[in-house]
């Protein structure tokens, strides 16, 4: 199959960064509420796994229609020929959701594109019985938004957040996917200094080391359509090979992360080295208080404590309250912070120039940006 209509997923707010990412990879695009939608080959798989450091998943529609019966639902699932997307010894268990339609039951719309799957594969490939399904995985999810259907195949497995350098993390980690994009939306370059005073486990900081030398976020992993049998092997060693070939290893960084908590320091040095950048970015131990930046024009990126609790909530106040006059002293500086405060603007002591809803898992937060005043 030269074309395939593909689908790069994305957590709610981040839609544009992932079409500008897809679009970058040379791609036009279409978006909807949490999918950027785009066609392309083979090697289009392959590289949108690699490259996108923002999206959650790259998924191959294999169909949509519209549905409101399991008989129409069962009928134009089988119409689909899934025999050029699955071998005859595929495993292929079908995920589900339904939101406002007419077919609301998830196991049963589950139950009923499996059965149609297998008369089509077994018409398709002329056997009688069961299909062993011992061969390589397509993991399938039927989607229903207001009766329209959605048959897709998930070709990156892991989620694209799962990077392979974390090896420990804190209480409420940052997703990989969503450091990246705070780091998108500073329009940060590695001539600039970088620091995040809340590393916590090292995420946001490591991200930036992996934009700032042009790493692919993929390069360290594998992905479940390799194991594919229609997927050909060169089409991976091209994009891997491509990988190296753009790669900046030599490119100098100036990032720092720091925390209150050495323990965090640690696990934040422990993944830094997994990702390759064990003497790229510095780490510091130090209290909020204590912080102080050098150079002109840096960015700051932070995901300071929220606060969930009273007590919490106060202790988040005063971080943003200490860095909000910590900060007056470094007017080239641009500050972005993410934070669920609803009166982050009035602590930090300043409106930001530019604020930005996103979704940090399940909590609302704001993105404040505060843009510096460039010095030469």
């Amino acid at each position: 199959m030269s074309s395939f209509k593909l689908v790069a997923t994305s957590a709610m707010g981040l839609e544009a960064i992932v079409a500008n990412e897809v679009k970058a990879l040379g791609f036009e695009t279409t978006t909807e509420n949490g999918k950027v939608f785009f066609e392309g080959d083979q090697a289009a798989i392959a590289k949108t796994n690699m490259w996108l450091r923002v999206a959650d998943r790259v998924r191959i529609v294999a169909g949509e229609f519209r549905a409101t019966t399991f008989d129409e639902l069962f009928e134009r699932t089988k119409a689909i020929p899934w025999e050029r997307f699955l071998p005859v010894d595929a495993a292929f268990p079908v995920a589900g959701k339904s939101v406002k339609s007419t077919l609301y039951s998830v196991p049963d719309c589950q139950a009923i594109v499996k059965k149609a799957i297998v008369e089509r594969l077994k018409q398709a490939y002329k056997r009688i019985g069961f299909l062993d399904e011992s061969g390589p995985l397509f993991k399938l999810e039927v989607s229903i938004l207001k009766d329209h259907v959605t048959l897709t195949i998930d070709s990156s497995g892991a989620g694209l957040h799962k990077r392979g350098y974390r090896v420990g993390q804190g209480d409420a980690p940052l997703k990989e996917t969503l450091a990246a994009a705070l780091v998108h939306l500073t329009r940060w370059n590695p001539n600039r200094p970088f620091v995040d005073p809340f590393c916590g486990s090292g995420t946001i900081a490591i991200e930036a080391a992996m934009i700032g030398q042009n790493l692919a976020p993929g390069y360290n992993r594998e992905f479940l359509s390799e194991a594919w049998p229609w997927m050909k092997k060169d089409v991976w060693d091209r994009v891997r090979e491509e990988v190296e070939d753009v790669a900046k290893y030599d490119q100098p960084l100036d990032i720092t992360g720091s925390d209150h908590d050495p323990r965090m320091i640690k696990v934040a040095k422990e993944n830094a080295m997994e990702a390759g950048f064990a003497d790229l970015i510095q780490w510091k131990q130090r209290d909020v208080h204590d912080l102080t930046v050098e150079g002109l024009n840096g960015v700051m990126v932070g995901n300071p404590p929220y606060g969930e609790r009273l007590g919490e909530i106060e202790e988040a106040e005063e971080i943003t309250r200490v860095l909000g006059k910590i900060m007056k002293n470094y007017p080239s500086w641009s500050v972005y912070m993410l934070s669920s405060l609803s009166n982050f603007e009035e602590m930090y002591g300043e409106k930001a120039t530019k604020k930005r809803k996103l979704f940090n898992g399940f909590i609302r937060t704001d993105f404040y940006q505060y843009w510096g005043q460039r010095q030469s």
